[in-house]
């Protein structure tokens, strides 16, 4: 597995996930597609919003990929896998694919802050913690950002702040590590790299996983910037 550790793979999440052990990821921390259409652009308001290539309503800096990476929910076979090699998980969209997973009393609400339209107030995460249900309030609406001194450039439809992934990194995984190494955590749907980014700032290893080269090529540029290690 040490060949895995701090890389960007390009390639299938479930071919991955096959060659590594039982229980060998501290956490898994990732945000699978949710099966709703976002890589075409389904939604109402977020078709008004996203105009040229360049300063459009979500702030990106670029137009995005045109790929098709959201047009089906993760398998059960990749929902086992997941559990299998790892010890803890933490799956935004969780809500999605309820039937594959536990029951849980501790799901993780993203407050979006987003005020009035057609985009969701909250996001879910599923968890296998036994702790309290717990919200995380970030605002996160086009251009308007709760750090607007430090905004995330938006570089994937479905892109979450850094500061989430911080959030979930520190209040669950880190929070209560004692151990004499460097914790581990897996990514199997990278996007454009935002955990990998919140691993760098919290001291982990991380493992990703994207099967489409344009976010691949995105993510090794992301984390070039990224100094913290």
């Amino acid at each position: 597995m040490e060949e895995y550790l701090n890389k960007v793979i390009h390639g299938d999440c479930l071919s991955v996930m096959k060659k590594l052990p039982d229980n060998c990821i501290d956490l898994v921390l990732t945000d699978p597609p949710y099966g709703i259409g976002e890589s075409r652009k389904d939604n109402a308001s977020r078709g008004k919003q996203r105009g040229g290539l360049k300063n459009n309503a979500l702030g990106c800096s670029r137009d995005y990929p045109k790929k098709e990476w959201d047009n089906k929910i993760p398998t059960k076979e990749m929902s086992d896998e997941i559990k299998r090699i790892s010890k803890h998980q933490i799956i935004w969209g969780g809500n999605y694919f309820v039937e594959y997973l536990e029951n849980s009393p501790c799901w993780i609400v993203w407050d979006k802050d987003n005020g009035k339209n057609d985009f969701a107030d909250c996001e879910l995460a599923w968890t296998n913690y036994k702790t309290a249900v717990r919200k995380f309030k970030w605002r996160w609406h086009g251009m308007l950002q709760e750090d607007m001194k430090n905004k995330d450039i938006r570089q994937h439809p479905t892109q979450k702040p850094v500061e989430l992934m911080v959030w979930c990194l520190e209040n669950y995984l880190m929070k209560k590590w004692d151990k004499d190494r460097r914790p581990i955590v897996f990514d199997g749907f990278a996007g454009s790299g935002t955990t990998a980014v919140a691993c760098k700032k919290c001291g982990c290893d991380y493992i990703l996983v994207e099967k489409e080269k344009d976010y691949c090529d995105i993510i090794h540029k992301r984390l070039a910037q990224e100094t913290l290690f």
